[in-house]
C-alpha cells in the first residue's frame, strides 16, 4: 500500500492524474470532448485515434516535436537518459563543440516532456517513457513514410525475413562469431553497430568511396537504389550489413549504424530555444502612432467609398459564388488601388457585416442595414469595429486570384477563401510585434522562422497552394496590418496594443486624438472644383458626393462639378435653389459665378425630356429636340419611332433608354404612370438584415472552465461506475457477474439490497434498462426507497435521480477499498 505501481496503459496513467491535469488535457485537445467520454478508458482510446493525434502533433512547437520524433526512434519504453542522448549526442565525436547546445537541450527537455505528457502523447515514468502507439506510427520510419529524423529502420526490422545464410555471411564479413540462431545473429550485429569502439574499427577498414556513400545517407533519406551489379564500395557496405536490402533494387542504412555516424543524435540540429526576433528598425513611437492613425483614416475612407460605390446595388454574384474578375477590376479602378488590395477591402467590409448578398432572384451584393449604423459611429469606433472583425476573420483575401485544389480560380467573396489558421496566425504575428519595444519594427525573415518553430507542422495547404500556408498568412498579415493602420511604418501602434490587451474602448480612446476632426465646410474654386481640406461631416460628405465627382484624394479631397453630377443631384429631388443655398452655407469662399451658371443651365434643361414605360417612350414639348434625337446615329440601337409630334416610342426598357440619352448629352427625367417626375434617391438599396460571416473554426472551440469542470466530473463518475470493484457473490444465492455484464438478482434481492444501502448510506452497483431499452451500469448511493422507486445519488451522472425498481436488472455491493 505504501508504493505506487507504475501505469501499464495510457488509461491507467490518465486515471492517476488529478482533476486539474485532466482539465488541462481537455483544454489542450478539445476534440476529445465531442462527445464527452463515458470514462477514462474511452478518453484514452479517443486520445489515441489517428485524427486526434495528428491534430495534437500539429500544435507542438519545434522542440516538443523533435522530442516526440526522438522517442519514435528510441526503444519502447525509453529511459530519460536515452532520450536525452538522442537529442544531445553521446559526446564522443571528436572536435564537435556542442556544450552550449547540449546545455540548452538539457534545460528545455523537461518542459517539452511535460507538454507531451499534458497532451497524452507521452506517458509513463522517466525510466519508462512511452510515446502513444499512433504517434509512433506517424513519426517512426518506414519506406512509405520516412521519419522526420531521417533515420531508417533498426537492424531487426530491416533483416526481418532475411535468410539465415545471408545473416551468416554478414557476420563472417564483420568478423563476428557464427551462430545458427537468427535472433542471436541480429542481436550480435546490432551490438556491433552500437559499440563505438568496434564500429570505429570497422569503418577504419572501409574504402573512402564507401564512406562517401554513407555520408550521403546518414542524415536521410536513408534509402538508396542499387544496380544488380553494385560498385565495389556499395558491395563492401552491403556485405557487412551497413546497407541492408529493402527490395531487389533498394537498400537502407540501418538506424544503429546511422546513429553511430551521427554521434548518437536523432536530429542534425536540435532547436530547444525559439528563434529570437530581432529589430529591423527602431522609430519614434509617436511617429509610428501618427502614421498608423493616418492609415486608419485612409482605411475608413476606402471602406466608405466602397459602400457608396455599391450603394444603389452592387455587382451580380457569380453562379459559383463570389465576385467576377471584371467586377473586381472595376472596384479596384474606382477605389484607385490594385486588385489584390481591392479584394482585401471588399473582404474586410464583408467580414465586418457591412456588405452582403441581397438574396434576390437576380442576386447582387449591396450594403447591409448595419452599414448605416456603422457610418453613424465615430471614426475611432468605426476603426475598432473593422480591426476586431479582421482579427477574428478566417476569410483570406490573399488567396484571391489563386486556384483551389481542383484548379478552379478563387474569387473575392467566393466560398473557398476560409482558412481556419488565419486568426491564430494574425494574433501570433501581432503578439510577436508586441514583445518588442514601442516603435520597433521586427525583421520579417526572423519572424517567419519563429512562427515555423512554434508550429512546424501547421498550415498543410491544398495541393494547389504553397506547402507553407502559415508563412504566407504571416506575410499577408504584415501587409494587411499596415493597410488597416494596426501597424505604422512597420511597427505596432499604441492603439493596436490597446486593442489586443485592453479591448475596443481603450483602443478607440488612444486613436481618437490622432484622427483629424471632421469639417463642416469646403473651399469652392472658379474652375468648378471644391477642395475639402480634411474629412467632412457625414451630411456634408453625402450631399457633396451626389452633387460632385471626386477628382483626387490625399491630404485634401478635390471634388469637380460637372453637368452629370449636377443632374444627379436634381434626380435625387434637389431643386436649383436648394443647391445654391447648400453651397453658400458650406463654402468658406464665395460661390463662383461659373458654378452658379452650371447649376441653373442644367436645371433649366432637366426634365425637358420625359421617359416612361411603353416598353419606353420619350416625351418632349419641343419637337425639334425629338427630331434631333431621331437624326442622331447613336440612337439607332434604341429603335425609336414617332408616335406623336411630341412622343417617341422605343423597344428598350426605360432604364436603358434613360442612360442612353444621358450618354448622348441630354438630361432626361424618368416619370411615373401618372406623369410625375420620379425622384431617384441615392443609396436606396439595402440587403435584408444580415449577420457577418461566422469564422470557420480550426477544430472544436476551446471549452471554458465551467464546461471543463463538468466534463471532468462526468468522466470521473463514469470511470467510477466502470471500474468499481464488486463483492464476490459466488458462494451466495447469486452467481458471480461476468466482467462487463449487467448484475442479475431477483426482485426481492434487489429490493432488500437497496433498502439496506439506503439505511447504511453505502454505495451499490446496479444494472439499469431505460424506457428505450438501452442498458447501462451505474454506481448509486440510495437515499430513499418507496412506492416502487429508488431515489439515489448517481455517481455516473453526478446528480440525484429516481429509478423504477422494475427496470433495475440486479444489484451488487461494492468491495471495500483494497479488497476484492
Amino acid at each position: 500500500m505504501g508504493t505506487t505501481t507504475p501505469p501499464r496503459t495510457l488509461a491507467e496513467a490518465l486515471r492517476a492524474r488529478g482533476d486539474e491535469s485532466l482539465a488541462g488535457l481537455l483544454r489542450a485537445r478539445p476534440d476529445l470532448l465531442n462527445p464527452v467520454p463515458n470514462d477514462i478508458t474511452q478518453l484514452a482510446t479517443r486520445a489515441g485515434t489517428r485524427a486526434s493525434v495528428v491534430r495534437a502533433l500539429e500544435h507542438l512547437d519545434r522542440f516538443a516535436l523533435q522530442t516526440a520524433e526522438a522517442l519514435a526512434v528510441a526503444p519502447d519504453p525509453a529511459p530519460y537518459d536515452t532520450l536525452l542522448s538522442l537529442l544531445t549526442g553521446d559526446g564522443l565525436d571528436d572536435g564537435d563543440q556542442r556544450d552550449d547546445a547540449g546545455a540548452a537541450v538539457t534545460a528545455a527537455l523537461p518542459g517539452a516532456l511535460a507538454t507531451l505528457r499534458e497532451q497524452a502523447l507521452v506517458w509513463g515514468e522517466d525510466d519508462r517513457l512511452r510515446l502513444v502507439r499512433t504517434a509512433r506510427e506517424l513519426l517512426a520510419p518506414s519506406p512509405q513514410h520516412p521519419s522526420p529524423t531521417g533515420l531508417g529502420p533498426t537492424v531487426a526490422e530491416a533483416t526481418a525475413g532475411m535468410s539465415p545464410g545471408r545473416l551468416q555471411e554478414i557476420l563472417a564479413a564483420t568478423g563476428l562469431p557464427a551462430t545458427h540462431d537468427p535472433v542471436s545473429a541480429v542481436a550480435a550485429l546490432s551490438a556491433l553497430f552500437t559499440d563505438r569502439t568496434r564500429m570505429a574499427e570497422l569503418l577504419d577498414t572501409a574504402p573512402v568511396e564507401a564512406l562517401s556513400v554513407l555520408d550521403r545517407l546518414v542524415w536521410g533519406p536513408p534509402y538508396g537504389e542499387v544496380t544488380p551489379n553494385p560498385t565495389p564500395p556499395v558491395k563492401w557496405l552491403r556485405d557487412r550489413g551497413l546497407l541492408l536490402p529493402v527490395s531487389t533494387r533498394t537498400v537502407v542504412l540501418p538506424r544503429e549504424a546511422a546513429l553511430h555516424l551521427r554521434a548518437g543524435r536523432a536530429h542534425r540540429v536540435p532547436e530547444p530555444v525559439p528563434p529570437v526576433v530581432p529589430a529591423a528598425a527602431e522609430r519614434d513611437p509617436q511617429a509610428v502612432d501618427r502614421a498608423a492613425a493616418g492609415q486608419a483614416f485612409t482605411a475608413l475612407s476606402t471602406v466608405e467609398e466602397l459602400l457608396k460605390l455599391w450603394n444603389g446595388g452592387g455587382p451580380a454574384i457569380l453562379r459559383a459564388g463570389g465576385l467576377s474578375v471584371r467586377e473586381l477590376k472595376r472596384a479596384a479602378t474606382a477605389l484607385d488601388v490594385s486588385e489584390p488590395i481591392a479584394a482585401f477591402w471588399i473582404e474586410l467590409a464583408y467580414g465586418a457585416g457591412l456588405l452582403a448578398s441581397d438574396g434576390e432572384t437576380d442576386e447582387r451584393y449591396a450594403p447591409t442595414p448595419a452599414s448605416d449604423e456603422w457610418l453613424d459611429l465615430s471614426a475611432e469606433d468605426r476603426w475598432t469595429h473593422l480591426a476586431t472583425a479582421w482579427l477574428a476573420a478566417t476569410r483570406t483575401p490573399g488567396l484571391v486570384g489563386g486556384q483551389d485544389a481542383k484548379g478552379r480560380a478563387l474569387s473575392a467573396l467566393g466560398p473557398e477563401l476560409d482558412r481556419s489558421a488565419a486568426p491564430d496566425v494574425r494574433r501570433r504575428v501581432l503578439a510577436l510585434f508586441a514583445e518588442l519595444p514601442p516603435g520597433t519594427a521586427p525583421e520579417t525573415e526572423s519572424l517567419l522562422r519563429r512562427l515555423r518553430w512554434e508550429r512546424p507542422l501547421r498550415g498543410a495547404a491544398p495541393a494547389a497552394e504553397s506547402a507553407d500556408l502559415r508563412s504566407r498568412l504571416a506575410l499577408w498579415t504584415l501587409n494587411e496590418a499596415e493597410l488597416l493602420g494596426i501597424t505604422g511604418r512597420g511597427a505596432l501602434s499604441a492603439q493596436a496594443r490597446a486593442l489586443l490587451d485592453e479591448g475596443e474602448g481603450t483602443a478607440a480612446a488612444r486613436l481618437a486624438p490622432l484622427l483629424p476632426d471632421p469639417l463642416d465646410h469646403v473651399l469652392l474654386q472658379a474652375d468648378l472644383t471644391a477642395v475639402a481640406p480634411g474629412p467632412l461631416e457625414r451630411p456634408l460628405a453625402d450631399m457633396l458626393s451626389v452633387l460632385a465627382d471626386v477628382e483626387s484624394k490625399g491630404g485634401a479631397t478635390v471634388y469637380r462639378f460637372t453637368p452629370g453630377s449636377v443632374r444627379r443631384a436634381l434626380d435625387a429631388g434637389q431643386a436649383a435653389a436648394d443647391l445654391h443655398a447648400f453651397l453658400a452655407a458650406h463654402s468658406r469662399t464665395p460661390v463662383p459665378q461659373p458654378l452658379s451658371y452650371l447649376i441653373d443651365d442644367v436645371a433649366r434643361r432637366h426634365g425637358h425630356l420625359r421617359i416612361g414605360a411603353a416598353s419606353a417612350y420619350v416625351r418632349c414639348d419641343d419637337e425639334a429636340v425629338l427630331n434631333e434625337i431621331l437624326a442622331d446615329r447613336r440612337s439607332t440601337g434604341l429603335r425609336l419611332r414617332r408616335l406623336a409630334p411630341t412622343v417617341l416610342a422605343s423597344q428598350a426598357d426605360p432604364g436603358s433608354l434613360l442612360e442612353a440619352l444621358r450618354d448622348m448629352g441630354y438630361a432626361p427625367a424618368a416619370e411615373s404612370a401618372e406623369g410625375d417626375v420620379l425622384i431617384t434617391r441615392a443609396g436606396a438599396r439595402r440587403t435584408p438584415p444580415r449577420t457577418p460571416p461566422v469564422p470557420v473554426p480550426e477544430g472544436p472551440p476551446v471549452p471554458d472552465d465551467t464546461l471543463l469542470g463538468a466534463a471532468v466530473r462526468a468522466i470521473r463518475a463514469g470511470d467510477t461506475a466502470a471500474t468499481a470493484v464488486r463483492k464476490d457473490t459466488s458462494d451466495g444465492p447469486s452467481s458471480t457477474t461476468p466482467s462487463g455484464a449487467l448484475p442479475r438478482t431477483t426482485p426481492a434481492e434487489t429490493l432488500a439490497t437497496v433498502q439496506a444501502a439506503a439505511m447504511t448510506g453505502s454505495t451499490v452497483w446496479i444494472g439499469y434498462v431505460n424506457a428505450d431499452g438501452a442498458a447501462s451500469q451505474r454506481v448509486i448511493a440510495p437515499v430513499r426507497v418507496e412506492g416502487g422507486f429508488v431515489t439515489a445519488y448517481d455517481h455516473t451522472a453526478d446528480e440525484v435521480r429516481t429509478y423504477p425498481l422494475h427496470r433495475i436488472t440486479g444489484v451488487a455491493e461494492l468491495a471495500e477499498d483494497g479488497k476484492g
